[in-house]
This record gives C-alpha cells, sequence and structure tokens, in this order.
C-alpha cells in the first residue's frame, strides 16, 4: 500500500520557481511509473510529467522546456522542479503512482502563479 503526500506548493510571480515534492510511504516497485498531473478550474486534469524507476521522463509539451521531473528512488521521492512560471500554470497539482494496473493519487497541492 502506497501513501503520497504533496508539498512545495504556494503562489509566485510570473517568472518564478517553484519545486513540488511527493514523499511516498509503502513499497515502490522497480517498474513503477510516478507523474504530476494538474488540474486548473473548469478544466480536466492533465498530464505534466511522469518518470519511470529507470529515470526515462515524458512531459507535457506546455511545460516541456521549463519543468524538470525527478526521482530518488531510495529516499521515495518525487520532484517537479518548476522555472519560468506562467500564470496559465496556476493549478492544484497532483502526484500519481501507477504499478500493474494500480493508480493511486495524492492529495493535491495548490500552485498560483500571478501575473
Amino acid at each position: 500500500q502506497v501513501q503520497l503526500v504533496e508539498s512545495g506548493g504556494g503562489l509566485v510571480q510570473a517568472g518564478g520557481s517553484l519545486r513540488l515534492s511527493c514523499a511516498a510511504s509503502g513499497s515502490i516497485f522497480s517498474g513503477s511509473v510516478m507523474g504530476w498531473y494538474r488540474q486548473a478550474p473548469g478544466k480536466q486534469r492533465e498530464l505534466v510529467a511522469r518518470i519511470t524507476s529507470e529515470g526515462t521522463t515524458i512531459y507535457a509539451n506546455s511545460v516541456e522546456d521549463r519543468f524538470t521531473i525527478s526521482r530518488d528512488n531510495a529516499k521515495k521521492t518525487v520532484y517537479l522542479q518548476m522555472n519560468s512560471l506562467k500564470p496559465e500554470d496556476t493549478a492544484v497539482y497532483y502526484c500519481n503512482y501507477y504499478f500493474r494496473a494500480s493508480q493511486l493519487w495524492g492529495q493535491g497541492t495548490q500552485v498560483t502563479v500571478s501575473s
């Protein structure tokens, strides 16, 4: 059983940076995928970035040049470094864990970018 707790959200001005953290409890298996999704008011939840246990990453086109996802398997923590933030990045960001058809979500952390 895996539990995910996000942290690091907050209010920043456009052009600023934030680093989100997702701390996992329980067993994190090799071959699992962890990622960050976000949901803005009135919009569907969308993929921001995902990373495998081996370090392979994928990004949404809108963030690929600005965000970096990383994973520390020993610490069971996933990070999302967000640079050059834009107002359209404003959303609740959720950590996600997927392994063998099992998918879990964190409770979310709010990111607000002011213009």
